[in-house]
């Protein structure tokens, strides 16, 4: 078939024609066995047992990047037209950008001391399926692509900008998909005007019209919103320490205590020396099935997270974000003390998580407004903008639920 539509409930019909040789490269990653896997691997990780519509895959996100990075272009490409040159390697790099995921997104990558840029870059270098359809496209797309991926680095900086920056086709698809598959309210962001912000600063690089700043303003507070309320929400946080107990749990006992597949066995003791055979071979669905068989047979101190996990007897998260550093460790010790006296181990049930968010990063790839005629930094033009600067420390005491209550009147005294 020369097209193909792929109905997204975000976006509407996303209509892909191999008479474009952009898109018809596009299709040609899509059916690939490595971007098939992204249909396996949950955008939101452990959200789902928060948030039970949080069932949304990286294939779909994926998909809706390409989207935006192609509707983007094509309104730059009207102001620019030497952009068009560029649009192979956007449309791959945006249908790309995640299929270095581990199971479980981001709490995979916690969980499993992984990094999702280095090997997407390396499956773009290396595998077959994408390296041969890449070079078929033009001779060094694959390079090109996988240095953007993994390093950020590409020529034109504007393109660069539209696959990683703090204003990119990624953040505006997941901000709006993560609210709508966890039914909260506020990530109804005005894409339409902000595409249509999008122009060239003199230097080249991508800034914002200021017909677009409110639009811009509100896709900054949204994303603020939602590291709050959905990202660092208090349950996620438990979820993955969980995750990581039971990885680091079974990567600690060994061999010679926990079952494990010949994939994951080398996930667990060979990490370093995994090839891409192995890494495409793991997903939700294989690391689900050892949580499970762990829970069934493993040794207690393994089953324990495990159980907590696929049952949902998660532990509490108390928030000490306004507690001292020295007084949240002295509370982290009386939590695990009040938990041995209750006969429950603090070592696999208490624990201290500690995060630190900024809404925006003037210094780090900063967004700039450009009229025509003046180039100003967005925090300039923006009071709600620099407040969103400011850093932010997040802290939670996890514990049992059953010492909560004495723990709550020690952090009342």
């Amino acid at each position: 078939m020369s097209q193909r539509t792929y109905h997204d409930p975000l976006h509407g019909a996303i209509r892909l024609d191999r008479s474009d040789p952009a898109e018809a490269l596009a299709i040609d990653l899509i059916d690939s066995a490595p971007f098939q896997r992204l249909r396996r691997i949950r955008q939101l990780g452990t959200a789902f047992l928060t948030f039970h519509g949080a069932e949304a895959s990286r294939f779909t996100h994926s998909l809706g990047v390409l989207h935006l990075a192609r509707l983007a272009l094509n309104n730059l490409v009207a102001l620019h037209p030497a952009l068009e040159g560029h649009r192979g390697v956007l449309l791959a790099a945006a249908l790309l950008h995640d299929v270095g995921h581990g199971p479980l997104s981001h709490s995979g990558e916690e969980m499993y001391g992984m990094r999702h840029e280095g090997w997407s870059g390396r499956l773009v270098r290396e595998h077959p399926a994408l390296r041969d359809r890449l070079e078929a496209y033009g001779s060094g797309t694959a390079n090109a692509v996988a240095d953007l991926l993994e390093h950020g680095n590409y020529g034109c900086s504007a393109i660069k900008a539209l696959v990683s920056s703090q204003l990119d086709c990624d953040r505006l698809d997941y901000l709006l998909r993560d609210s709508y598959t966890t039914g909260t309210s506020f990530g109804q962001l005005d894409l339409e005007r902000i595409l249509a912000a999008f122009t060239l600063a003199p230097d080249g690089n991508l800034a914002v019209h200021p017909k677009g700043l409110m639009a811009v303003e509100h896709y900054l507070v949204v994303r603020n919103l939602m590291y709050r309320s959905v990202y660092n929400h208090r349950l996620n946080v438990v979820c993955n320490w969980l995750l990581n107990q039971a990885i680091a749990t079974a990567r600690r006992l060994g061999p010679g205590q926990v079952w494990a597949d010949g994939v994951m066995a080398r996930w667990l003791w060979q990490a370093e020396q995994l090839d891409l055979e192995d890494f495409l071979a793991n997903d939700d669905l294989r690391t689900g099935y050892h949580l499970q068989r762990w829970m069934e047979e493993g040794p207690e101190e393994l089953a324990e997270p495990c159980r907590r996990l696929l049952e949902r007897r998660l532990l509490k998260a108390t928030d000490v974000s306004n507690q001292s550093q020295e007084r949240r460790l002295e509370l982290l010790a009386e939590a695990g003390q009040l938990a041995e006296e209750a006969g429950i181990s603090a070592e696999r049930s208490c624990g201290l998580q500690q995060r630190e968010s900024r809404g925006y990063h003037p210094y780090k790839g900063g967004l700039r407004l450009w009229d025509g005629q003046n180039l100003a930094a967005l925090e300039q033009r923006s009071a709600l903008v620099r407040s969103l600067s400011e850093n932010v420390q997040m802290a939670w005491l996890i514990h049992p639920a059953e010492v909560a209550p004495r723990l709550r009147r020690l952090l009342r005294d």
